[in-house]
């Protein structure tokens, strides 16, 4: 799926999710009264029957909606940057086409799971958008302009932050499972699918910068100030987008 499609779908997303009528929320996001009940009643089940379900706080509420919001603009800000260096890398490195192509067609798929997540849960998008669209453009073509090793040293830093806060929501939801396993209840399914998709897409990252560093990301010249600049920009962008 190329690039603008997906971003169409991204809008069309956003622009259904707020014209539903009836909007479809998962429980665990917003749990309703019935769903309290539901909880209540479970408690009081015998042992041979299903645990109660977990219920989220509005604090953990809140914290899946922002992971969501952050995730669906990482993704959009990865596939720009892929979109955007691999012209120039596979014109002086043609053998790199599959590679380049492989993590293009991988944070597509992952844009694409959040993009259907983020409209699922009616949950708002980051008003960065335009911000973070031209920046992650930018800085695609930027380091393939410096050479084959900055573009993989770029993908080397945003993939250490990236990879980094994937985990860090995966280390939440598994203290919110040990939560419900000491109250003797336990996540909603759909809850423990995400944390499999989180996982998953961390993995993935994780591999692509492997790929970074088997493709000599630390000969960029120079590589300590350009990784530091792209850690700190990643930082500062998910931390903006965690609340606008």
């Amino acid at each position: 799926m190329g690039l603008p499609i997906l971003r169409q779908c991204a809008l069309k997303s956003c622009r259904n999710s707020l014209k539903s009528t009836s909007p479809v929320f998962l429980d665990f996001l917003a749990p309703s009264a019935s769903v309290h009940k539901q909880c209540r009643s479970a408690s009081t089940a015998t042992s041979g029957e299903a645990k109660p379900r977990y219920v989220l706080s509005k604090e953990q509420r809140e914290f899946m909606d922002s992971a969501l919001r952050v995730n669906q603009a990482g993704e959009l800000a990865a596939t720009l940057i892929y979109t955007a260096q691999t012209p120039q890398i596979v014109r002086s490195y043609p053998h790199l086409r599959p590679l380049m192509k492989h993590m293009y067609d991988q944070e597509a798929g992952h844009l694409k799971t959040f993009n259907g997540l983020i409209a699922k849960h009616q949950i708002r998008p980051t008003a960065m958008y335009p911000a973070w669209e031209v920046a992650a453009t930018f800085l695609g073509w930027s380091t393939a302009a410096l050479g084959r090793e900055a573009a993989m040293a770029c993908t080397e830093a945003v993939e250490t932050e990236i990879g980094s806060h994937y985990n860090d929501q995966v280390r939440e939801i598994l203290s919110w499972e040990a939560d419900a396993a000491r109250r003797g209840e336990e996540l909603d399914d759909e809850l423990k699918e995400m944390l499999a998709t989180f996982r998953r897409i961390r993995d993935e990252e994780l591999e692509h910068l492997d790929h970074a560093v088997a493709n000599d990301s630390k000969e960029a010249k120079p590589y300590d100030p350009l990784v530091d600049v792209i850690r700190f920009g990643c930082r500062t962008a998910i931390k903006i987008s965690e609340k606008i």
